[in-house]
């Protein structure tokens, strides 16, 4: 299924950490944090004022900080995604 975001909307899949240990103790996944990186899947449309398009600053396949909080989670397929507006993205890795 492809998926367009709306308005100056991304779509991020999460990059999961690798399994942590501390301790020698298995980190349960409730007690993990919300992934902060992610991969571009997709990009909506931006416009200015005067209803022209104008490109966004980051472009599919670019890896992104996302916010700690914020972003709408979707489930699409067996995959997690999250929907962000570009303004809240923190930056770009790389």
């Amino acid at each position: 299924m492809k998926v367009r975001p709306l308005g100056n909307r991304v779509l991020v899949e999460p990059v999961e950490e690798k399994e942590a240990m501390v301790g020698g103790i298995y980190i349960p996944d409730a007690a993990k944090e919300k992934p902060i990186k992610g991969k571009i899947l997709a990009l909506g449309k931006k416009y200015d004022e005067d209803h022209k398009e104008i490109p966004f600053d980051v472009k599919v396949g670019d890896e992104v900080l996302l916010p700690k909080y914020g972003g709408t989670e979707v489930k699409i397929g067996d995959k997690k995604l999250q929907i962000v507006r570009e303004d809240d993205l923190l930056g770009v890795i790389g």
